[in-house]
């Protein structure tokens, strides 16, 4: 069959990212010989994503689909004697908890819920379920309307709110409300509330060995809302109610995790420098709050998703390095060494890092495994030995000609640092022939790309384009003092380290520089226009959901408290001149290149306020220009396939274009 797929192979096209499917959320039953996981894909009818649960045997057996209902399901969770997976799924009434019995197969819903939940959480002797929840809370009232006469038909009444964060991207306004913890009989009935007062408390929740105790992190401190960078660590009794503040430290303490005896909390913290980028390393503590240690400060890296061994010696990560996301361990004498490679696989529009791993009792690990030509796929680590056990692509991908993806170093000319970079081929590629190059510009800033699957890298390589995704200064998984070389300076030489990576590429004799092209979105969508507001050399750009003038995206956006000082010294009218130098706005008299500006209408992140900017100021310039407004679409525009592939397509058709 294989060999048959030699021959006909076709290239990477549009409709085939209705086609990819991903594994997710990977938890491995306590006996390390079942993996459950939410396995997604996309629905070309609805135009959206779906996913449901699957579970199979560690080396690949009994895969199947755990229940029969084709609704959402995700967050599956096994309980401590690996007898029952509770999970989340839709129903009539909204997401509810439900539980899946493994001897019988049966399943059934044990909530009834106002909100949906998240984060749960089985106790330790499997009777109780913990999770978050948003309970609800009245909007301000101003003034009071006059009564209606019978059956008149008048306006909706006004959208009022005196919060300091009151949208959010991707999910609009946010209605009045905390999130508080509950728990939940395991066999069903009434959610206890456990947490009050005005203030949220989410995130990972960890229970004590004995069931007293759960702990959470949040911020109950009397100025919170303005206070937002910071959290702590709490506990709160599930008899008495009681919290009690574990951490005091000015900056974010969070992902709480008890020991299996009880006796420490790890966590993850960092004090909070007011700068750009600060790594956020692994802590440990009692579990009252005393000795506290850093456990990671050796490893210049940002951690996450953290674990306890079942010995309760050391403590399972995760970190990125290089582009590439890994799963570490570290001892409680601070020695740390690498587990995996390439997790991630879930981001499968561009190479972003992401991905989970869970551990059994006995240390069997399940993880997302990807690869430059494959999503994310279960992968199993026992002893030594990785393998990866599912194969959800391979009816699409083995009869598919991908871009062979390569790994690129070259150095910066501003101050001769290695910088990293990626290259897409375009298939059948010949040595010896140049190429049009296309250079994607990744999102962040403060992010970076890798050698991950990409349904969009591919689609421009189908194209015949030469990709090029560089990790510029200000990309994590270099360190701390790399990213942070954006304070206070962004754009600034992130811009030089991507044209040199171009010039890098055209040394080698495989770029055709009478055709060279140039996108980005959001933190890539101000750098496109940053390049072409500093030189002519590219025949075309989409500027995709940029930010165009810093003054009012800084106040308009949905998080347009978190900017000043972290990026830019000061409020925007106290630092006018600042914050206008690093406006791509401003270069705008310097552009020559025919640019695409391109916006998600419901975007709340970059406004579509700001690609009108620039599109505006091009037009009265007399550029050639041209606005695509996607209606629906929020920041993330490829958030439904159908929008990914508008995305992908106009690009093309507006490079192809200016093809020489």
């Amino acid at each position: 069959m294989h060999l048959g797929a030699q021959n006909q192979k076709k290239a990477f096209s549009y409709l085939d990212v209705y086609e990819i499917e991903y594994a997710s959320d990977p938890q491995i039953s306590p006996d390390g010989k079942t993996i459950v996981y939410q396995r997604i894909g996309f629905d070309i009818m609805q135009d959206r994503s779906f996913g449901n649960l699957w579970i199979l045997n560690i080396d690949g057996t009994g895969h199947t689909k755990l229940t029969s209902r084709e609704t959402s399901e995700s967050t599956p969770r096994w309980s401590p004697d690996g007898e029952k997976i509770a999970f989340v799924s839709s129903s009539d009434e909204g997401a509810e908890i439900y539980i899946y019995w493994i001897k019988t197969g049966q399943f059934a819903k044990i909530s009834q819920l106002e909100k949906s939940p998240s984060s749960i959480s089985w106790s330790p002797d499997g009777e109780w379920i913990a999770f978050s929840m948003n309970i609800a809370e009245k909007a301000p009232v101003i003034a009071k309307m006059p009564s209606k006469p019978e059956g008149a038909k008048w306006s909706e009444a006004p959208r009022i709110t005196d919060r300091l964060k009151h949208e959010a991207d991707g999910r609009g306004y946010i209605k009045p409300g905390y999130n508080h913890i509950f728990l939940l009989p395991a066999d069903g009935g009434s959610a206890r509330q456990l947490t009050h007062g005005n203030y949220n408390h989410s995130g990972n929740i960890s229970w004590s060995p004995d069931g007293k105790l759960i702990y959470f992190s949040g911020n109950r401190n009397d100025d919170w809302e303005y206070d937002f960078r910071n959290s702590e660590i709490y506990s709160v009794h599930t008899e008495t109610t009681e919290i009690k503040s574990l951490t005091s430290r000015k900056g974010p303490d969070y992902h709480p995790v008890a020991s299996p005896d009880g006796k420490h909390i790890a966590y993850i913290s960092n004090d909070d420098k007011i700068q750009a980028y600060q790594n956020r390393t692994l802590h440990i503590m009692g579990a009252d709050g005393s000795n506290k240690k850093e456990l990671t400060a050796t490893l210049d890296r940002s951690v996450s998703n953290i674990q306890w061994n079942q010995n309760g010696k050391g403590i399972y990560f995760t970190y990125d390095n290089k582009g590439n996301s890994k799963i570490g361990y570290v001892g409680l004498n601070g020695n740390i060494k690498k587990i995996a490679d390439n997790l991630g696989g879930t981001t499968v529009g561009r190479p972003y890092p992401s991905g989970s791993y869970s551990i059994s009792d006995k240390g069997v690990i399940a993880y997302t495994r990807t690869t430059p030509y494959d999503p994310a796929a279960i992968a199993v680590i026992k002893g030594k030995s990785s393998e990866v056990i599912t194969k959800l692509n391979d009816d699409l991908l083995a009869y598919r000609d991908l871009g062979k993806v390569e790994e690129v170093w070259y150095k910066s000319s501003v101050d001769n640092r290695d910088v990293q970079g990626w290259i897409v081929y375009p298939p059948n590629y010949e040595k010896g022939k140049k190429y049009p190059l296309l250079v994607e510009n990744h999102g962040g800033p403060i992010l970076n790309y890798g050698d991950r699957f990409s349904t969009e890298m591919q689609l421009y390589a189908a194209q015949g384009y030469l990709v090029f995704y560089p990790n510029p200064r200000g990309s994590t998984s270099y360190g701390e003092e790399f990213a942070n070389l954006l304070y206070n300076n962004y754009p600034g030489e992130d811009y030089n380290d991507v044209m040199d990576g171009v010039d890098h590429l055209i040394d080698q004799g495989i770029v055709d520089v009478n055709n060279m092209f140039v996108t980005g979105g959001s933190a890539g969508g101000i750098m496109t226009a940053w390049i072409i507001g500093k030189n002519n050399r590219f025949n075309a750009a989409v500027v995709a959901k940029p930010v165009i003038n810093w003054i009012s995206k800084t106040l308009v956006a949905d998080n347009y408290y978190g900017y000043a000082h972290y990026r830019y010294p000061g409020q925007p009218w106290e630092n006018v001149e600042g914050y206008w130098k690093f406006s791509p706005l401003s270069l705008v008299a310097n552009v020559e290149t025919p640019t695409m500006v391109m916006v998600g209408m419901n975007d709340l992140r970059t406004p579509p306020s700001e690609a009108k900017q620039y599109y505006h100021a091009l037009k009265l310039r007399k550029k050639e220009t041209v606005l695509v407004e996607i209606p629906g679409a929020s920041h993330n525009i490829a958030g439904r396939p159908s929008n990914l592939i508008t995305k992908i397509a106009h690009t093309i058709a507006w490079f192809e274009k200016y093809k020489k």
